[in-house]
């Protein structure tokens, strides 16, 4: 299978079409779609990226990350919030969101961050499972959901990655 991680705009045909079935995901598993107030600029360079990957030419999966200044997990370190992690489901268990977390982790490198935040809920715990086992440690809720009893966040510190 080929496969090809691109960087494009969050108003991307294709990466609105992945967020648009993760948001149907979320109303199956939640009963309403993810409405955090984003504004795809938010997603542009220097200040977050999003990523769409294509299998065999077909969009199967995103992840985005944007920078964040108001987290107390690692207040005065630069960090960024990871947005929109989604596999197709014809596309999961191939190890392709392993890949988008790992690019996501080395694009926020190269952009200066030093740590990456997230937000799930226990009703994705594929998800959970794929955070923790990519070394990603629970903190105190953060952002437009930290007070649901539903919510998890997770952070890791990115030192150990390779800085370009």
């Amino acid at each position: 299978m080929a496969q090809r991680i691109e960087r494009v705009g969050f108003g991307h045909p294709d990466a609105l079409k992945l967020i648009e079935e993760v948001q149907a995901e979320y109303v199956a598993r939640y009963g309403s779609p993810d409405d955090t107030p984003l504004d795809k600029v938010m997603f542009e360079p220097p200040d977050g990226s999003f990523f769409v990957v294509h299998l065999d030419g077909a969009p199967v999966a995103t992840g985005a990350w944007r920078r964040r200044v108001d987290v107390p997990a690692f207040a005065g370190t630069p960090t960024a919030e990871i947005k929109r992690m989604y596999v197709v489901p014809s596309a999961r268990g191939l190890g392709v969101a392993r890949r988008v977390l790992a690019h996501l982790e080395v694009t926020a490198v190269t952009a200066g961050h030093e740590a990456l935040i997230l937000e799930t809920g226990l009703r994705q715990p594929e998800a959970i499972g794929l955070y923790e086992s990519s070394g990603y440690l629970p903190i105190e809720g953060f952002g437009h959901y930290k007070d649901e009893p539903l919510s998890r966040c997770f952070a890791k510190r990115l030192s150990s990655l390779p800085r370009s």
